[in-house]
């Protein structure tokens, strides 16, 4: 009896000692995105995209001779969980990099424990800026990259004189349509001819809102949506315009969150000619994206589509494994410091450049909305830097980020003096 308990105590040891050097010999990718819930509409394609780049990488051999593990967790759509969940993935299962969220409020109920534990993240959409954490990479478009253009393109090319700015009500729409409304003021539009509204994430009513934008242009004013309206509530969105006889000529409609992905799961047929503004779309013509297209079709399926946040997994997953092989290691600090300046192909056929900010250069593209779901490209621009903190808020004009001179996210211009505070928030 005693051999046999001696015999199996043995055992369980050289299982732990064997599991924490397999665990030595991986580099382990942490992976954060809502596999349940209202945005796992969105997000889960893009762990099936993270799972897809590791098993690439490893296929090649790894990083530094280690091979590549995935964890993956689920914080449901529930933005506290977010940051248990990025403690669980630091502390308990010690990655050494993480990929993931999607909305504002699940990224910054992450960054304190980033910040705290020292993590690094990186996080593919777009969103709304007026943040810099060095201990984030901002893969998705700030608002001068995304927002501010897509404005510039209903103020100049659609002719539009009145704005309804519709948001899901958290921090991403609602700082987004802060910048906007005081940018289409700038413009010349007056405070009356933009009418904002918020609704809860998953919202699904939306008859008198629409009615509402209806009437907006009673007095024959051209009048535009753009929308930052996140997750599945897009879908009860979309059909209640169709339902009220609304097409893309009489109000068009330009999104930040409504990209191929989403549009799969909608009946197109009335949307032809609403927009969506990226810095990707799957009908993007370079042999880059053709490779990436077929390997994700090979993968997932024929009808799987791929979408901008994808691309910015792509990229920033890309120059992680660069930014490792140049440092020699997964240390966070020498991971940071080798990532300013590296440049890696984008799938639109130009290059992405990771600024000092923490932020890339993209380019911006319009897409017009097809029967098929996808998106005709209609207005693209060269690579534009991404800002931080927007130049159309004066409390933000001021300020600057540069992690790799300054170490200072929020450089005030004026006092020539580091303001960091934590989370930025």
């Amino acid at each position: 009896m005693n051999f046999l308990k001696s015999t199996l105590a043995g055992s369980a040891v050289f299982a732990a000692l064997a599991s924490a050097a397999y665990a030595a010999d991986t580099i382990k990718v942490g992976v954060l995105h809502s596999l349940s819930g209202t945005m796992a509409i969105s997000e889960t394609t893009l762990k099936d995209t993270m799972l897809m780049l590791i098993d690439e990488q490893n296929a090649k051999g790894g990083i530094l001779g280690k091979q590549l593990e995935a964890v993956v967790v689920d914080p449901a759509s529930d933005w506290p969980l977010f940051a248990e969940k990025a403690r669980e993935l630091l502390t308990v299962e010690d990655v050494d990099v993480i990929f993931g969220s999607w909305t504002s409020v699940s990224r910054k109920s992450a960054l304190p424990v980033l910040e705290e534990l020292n993590g690094l993240m990186f996080y593919p959409v777009q969103y709304e800026g007026e943040e810099s954490s060095k201990n984030v990479f901002y893969t998705g478009a700030a608002p001068n990259q995304q927002a501010i253009p897509a404005t510039d393109y209903f103020l100049d090319e659609l002719g539009v004189e009145k704005f309804a700015l519709l948001g899901t009500d958290y921090v991403y729409p609602r700082t987004t349509n802060n910048i906007l409304e005081s940018y289409l003021k700038d413009k010349g539009i007056a405070a009356d001819d933009i009418f904002v509204n918020y609704t809860p994430f998953g919202h699904s009513d939306w008859s008198k809102i629409v009615a509402d934008v209806v009437a907006l242009g009673a007095d024959g004013k051209k009048v535009g949506v753009i929308s930052t309206i996140n997750g599945d509530a897009n879908i009860g969105f979309y059909k209640e315009l169709a339902a009220a006889g609304v097409s893309a000529d009489d109000i068009p409609v330009v999104a930040f969150s409504v990209g191929e992905e989403e549009l799969s799961g909608l009946d197109t047929t009335n949307l032809v000619g609403h927009l969506a503004a990226w810095n990707y779309f799957q009908s993007a013509e370079s042999d880059l994206n053709e490779e990436f297209i077929t390997a994700w079709k090979a993968r997932m399926g024929e009808d799987r589509v791929t979408n901008d946040p994808m691309e910015a997994h792509v990229i920033g997953f890309n120059m992680y494994v660069k930014a490792v092989e140049a440092a020699g290691s997964t240390d966070v600090d020498a991971v940071r410091s080798a990532m300013y300046g590296l440049e890696v192909p984008n799938l639109t056929g130009g290059t992405a450049v990771m600024l000092p900010n923490h932020h890339l250069a993209k380019p911006v593209l319009i897409g017009e909305i097809q029967e098929d779901g996808q998106f005709d490209i209609i207005s693209q621009t060269t690579e534009v830097p991404g800002d931080a903190w927007t130049d159309f808020l004066p409390e933000s004009a001021i300020l600057k980020s540069d992690w790799q001179s300054l170490e200072c996210g929020m450089y005030n211009t004026e006092t020539e003096s580091c303001v960091q505070l934590l989370s930025n928030y």
